[in-house]
């Protein structure tokens, strides 16, 4: 067997971190860079050091930015009277690619999650609360994921807001077009049926 030299072992090792990345992936990654031209490798690892350099959250609503307020917050064309509340970024770019919601975001920087040591305190509730209080919603809309961890991160929240004069709403869920009932999965189908509206 080959001994790896220390630099491609650490890379390989570094790379394996990654989610959704294990041992086989991250060398296939390490020795794809050492294969590609020395400008493409440096590229990667610039954009890495300026990702880590340069991106915050934004002090408003904890999306990523590059200054202190994210262009979301910023953009008057908005309707300042919708706030979607998500666990994390990638949450927010998911329903931004849909192109059909137009409001605000708060992203709460996680869900709660006793079993791996993550509490009410540890998200931006505290935050989230502030803007309600101050700002002029009329609804808030649930958009955690719908899991164990994400409806409870729902339920908190919508107990935290129940004082206030702003409806509170969760994301539809059920069967999607197309879909055939038989193919269907239970927890689906409970969705489904518990989230049924007049026709």
């Amino acid at each position: 067997m080959t001994q790896l030299t220390e630099s491609v072992a650490n890379l390989i090792e570094q790379l394996a971190r990654l989610p959704g990345i294990g041992r086989k992936s991250a060398e296939r990654l390490a020795y794809h860079l050492l294969r590609v031209h020395r400008d493409e490798a440096l590229e990667l690892a610039d954009a890495i050091r300026q990702v880590r350099a340069n991106v915050r959250y934004c002090r408003i609503c904890f999306n990523l930015a590059e200054e202190e307020v994210c262009g979301i917050c910023l953009d008057p064309k908005r309707d300042q009277s919708l706030l979607c509340v998500v666990e994390q970024a990638r949450d927010l770019m998911s329903l931004e690619a849909s192109g059909t919601y137009q409001g605000l975001y708060h992203v709460l920087l996680g869900r709660i999650a006793p079993l791996d040591g993550i509490g009410p305190d540890q998200l931006t509730l505290d935050a989230l609360v502030e803007r309600v209080r101050d700002g002029s919603f009329r609804e808030v809309i649930m958009a955690t994921n719908p899991t164990v961890e994400g409806d409870g991160t729902a339920l908190h929240i919508s107990n935290l807001l129940a004082d206030f004069p702003v409806e509170v709403t969760r994301l539809a869920r059920g069967i999607t077009t197309g879909s055939i009932l038989e193919y269907t999965n239970k927890e689906i189908l409970a969705d489904a049926l518990s989230g049924r509206q007049k026709f």
